[in-house]
């Protein structure tokens, strides 16, 4: 949005939609990455169309003229929100949109859960709630202990949601569209008999790799959990982490914003709702249930939990003792709601949304 209030000025008419990606990137070059005028302007020309060279060049050129202060005095936050995605956060945070918009345009740092015993990697910093956090741009793989399974990544907001299960050993819990499998991994760190059900193959895969170089076990099922029946006794917990629209991880997948819609938040609260039903079912009387989406849409979250009361489920609220250094991040019902701009002076958080509820006994 930026760049192309950047590039209004000096364009008559909409061009093809080639050529505006052509002259985006290079004003990327010339604005924020600091390559070289003649070096982004001859690089962009070159990939577009012949009739568009000389208007490429022309664009550019004038863009380098004014360089950086060309950005400076724009509403950067607004304009690089799409405006479906603005108008929602607006109704359901208020002026904090802003402040989630700014977070977006930083990037994310790197966060590791620590294997059982593990120590921290150098330089890492821990957070109140116990995850180790290192700087943006860290290469995980080239970190020391990576190899021998003491760490693995799961941004500090997406930790939560096991640790809120509170399994204990022993216990036999069910891990929801389970990969790529950090929850998993923490579910078996505490103890828990972990089923994990996954329906995608390539995904599966890639979760039964971490455990194996994480060195932990877990019954890996092969199964859409919408309508999964194992069959077997009841379990003692519940994990449903489930597919989003995926809002809350834009900082760590900036293509989101562009790829979805606003329809598509419908159509994954449904999806949503579909595994939160068969989920309910797996539960023994008694048992707990956690559901989680890395969503900031309230439809894939605050709207669920009158979903679950009137599937016989009954709330229990998260304790502010549960969320060390995050008190702000519950909310009046007891749910968990995480957001880009919260603990900003740290890093930031992806988006989360938790709620935990259990099945009464009769």
């Amino acid at each position: 949005g930026s760049l192309d209030a950047v590039l209004e000025p000096f364009l008559r008419r909409e061009p093809p939609a080639e050529v505006r990606a052509a002259l985006r990137a290079g004003a990327a070059e010339l604005l924020l990455l600091g390559t070289p005028a003649h070096a982004a302007v001859a690089a962009t020309v070159a990939v577009v169309p012949k009739p568009f060279a000389g208007l490429v060049n022309a664009v550019l050129r004038k863009v380098a003229v004014e360089g950086p202060a060309a950005l400076e005095g724009l509403d950067a936050e607004r304009l690089d929100t799409p405006p479906w995605l603005w108008t929602a956060w607006h109704a359901a945070y208020g002026p904090a949109v802003r402040a989630i918009a700014r977070a977006h345009r930083e990037p994310a740092p790197l966060d590791l859960t620590l294997a059982p015993g593990a120590a921290p990697p150098e330089g890492a910093e821990i957070l109140p709630t116990g995850t180790a956090r290192l700087p943006a741009g860290t290469r995980v793989t080239e970190l020391p202990g990576f190899a021998e399974g003491r760490f693995w990544v799961q941004d500090a907001a997406a930790a939560l949601p096991a640790r809120l299960l509170g399994v204990k050993p022993g216990e036999r819990v069910a891990d929801l569209c389970a990969a790529p499998g950090g929850k998993t991994a923490q579910l078996v760190a505490a103890g828990a008999q972990v089923v994990a059900v996954e329906r995608d193959a390539r995904r599966l895969g890639r979760l039964r790799e971490n455990l194996a170089r994480l060195g932990l076990e877990a019954e890996l099922v092969e199964a859409d959990a919408a309508s999964w029946a194992p069959g077997e006794a009841a379990f003692d917990a519940v994990l449903l982490d489930a597919p989003c629209t995926a809002t809350g991880i834009i900082r760590r997948h900036p293509d989101i914003p562009h790829l979805k819609r606003a329809g598509d938040v419908l159509q994954m609260a449904e999806a949503q709702a579909r595994l939160l039903g068969n989920a309910v079912k797996l539960l023994r009387p008694g048992g707990r249930l956690v559901l989680a989406t890395c969503s900031l849409q309230p439809e894939e979250g605050e709207a669920h939990v009158s979903r679950a009361t009137s599937l016989g489920l009954t709330l229990d609220p998260i304790r502010a003792e549960e969320l060390p250094g995050l008190a702000e991040a519950l909310t009046e019902r007891g749910t968990l709601r995480t957001r880009p701009d919260l603990w900003g002076e740290r890093g930031g958080l992806d988006g989360f949304f938790a709620a935990r509820f259990v099945r009464p006994a009769p």
